[in-house]
């Protein structure tokens, strides 16, 4: 049987108490079930992100895959909607899944990420030229980004009045502008959700492939945030931040074929959701001003 990471099955029982604890004892026994039936072997030590683990593995026709196995949770539910959806066009491919238990198998990808790029304007394009292939027109029973739109709002509001260290005003005012006007009226377009460096891996069947989505319904330009959170070390490092964020998010408006105004306000009000998050869940100070001062220069 497979050897579950310390740090992933120490990590999980933290954030999911005695739910946590009871599916990381079942995993070894749930991953070797998976294997037999899938007619796999695993080939390397397992690996992790945040919520899953991942096996690679060679398939019964000597094809190499992993095998992903994610904790049961709403927000991971919708990953393998958004991988039937695109069939391999532009992320990985899709050759087995279990909902039930939260399984996947799936082509393997890599090594190699958009992370690991220098060009920091080269990735950027990258992520938006992969952006628009994945924009295409959504199945149904996929969570609506509209949907949430009100809830979005009355939060904004109501983490504005009562956590520390409140933005400027005019910030928070900002964000829930975009909310009303651009939330609650979204395409039926199928969005990643969590477009990220990290998220995006070299191919040898195209040259990178998206793994790791959400599967929302919504608008494209919602993404881009995430670009500027993962590499917020550089994009600080700026002599002039303001012209270089800005000079990020015309990059991937260009590349992703979107509305420019659209990608800077929702990145700016997707800002101010993300500072309030990091003040209630603790987030490091610098991530929490970085990420104020972001909301800031895009208001």
């Amino acid at each position: 049987m497979i050897e579950i990471p310390e740090g992933f099955a120490r990590s999980t029982i933290t954030r999911e108490g005695d739910a946590g604890r009871s599916w990381v004892a079942s995993l070894p026994q749930l991953v070797d079930e998976l294997l037999q039936r899938w007619n796999c072997s695993p080939t390397a030590p397992v690996t992790h992100g945040q919520v899953g683990i991942v096996v690679p593995v060679l398939r019964g026709d000597g094809a190499p895959a992993v095998l992903k196995v994610s904790f049961p949770h709403p927000g991971n539910a919708h990953e393998p909607d958004a991988f039937a959806a695109w069939g391999g066009r532009g992320a990985v491919l899709l050759h087995e899944r279990d909902d039930a238990r939260f399984a996947l198998l799936l082509e393997q990808a890599g090594p190699g990420t958009l992370a690991d790029l220098d060009d920091i304007d080269e990735a950027v394009a990258i992520a938006g030229q992969l952006a628009r292939r994945l924009a295409v027109q959504a199945p149904p029973g996929l969570p609506r980004l509209s949907n949430q739109a009100e809830e979005w709002e009355e939060r904004l509001r109501k983490d504005a009045e009562r956590l520390p260290h409140p933005l400027p005003r005019h910030v928070v005012h900002a964000a829930l502008a975009t909310v009303r006007e651009l939330g609650h009226d979204q395409p039926d377009m199928l969005v990643h959700g969590d477009l990220h460096y990290g998220n995006v891996l070299r191919s040898e069947r195209e040259p990178w492939l998206a793994i790791d989505p959400k599967g929302y319904v919504g608008d494209p330009a919602y993404d881009a945030i995430t670009l500027l959170r993962s590499r917020f070390e550089d994009l600080l490092a700026a002599d002039d931040v303001k012209a270089a964020l800005l000079r990020r998010l015309v990059i991937f408006a260009d590349a992703a074929e979107v509305d420019g105004e659209r990608v800077r306000r929702w990145a700016q009000a997707r800002a101010v959701t993300a500072a309030h998050w990091g003040r209630e869940h603790g987030d490091a100070v610098w991530l929490i001003q970085a990420t104020d001062h972001v909301a800031e220069l895009l208001t």
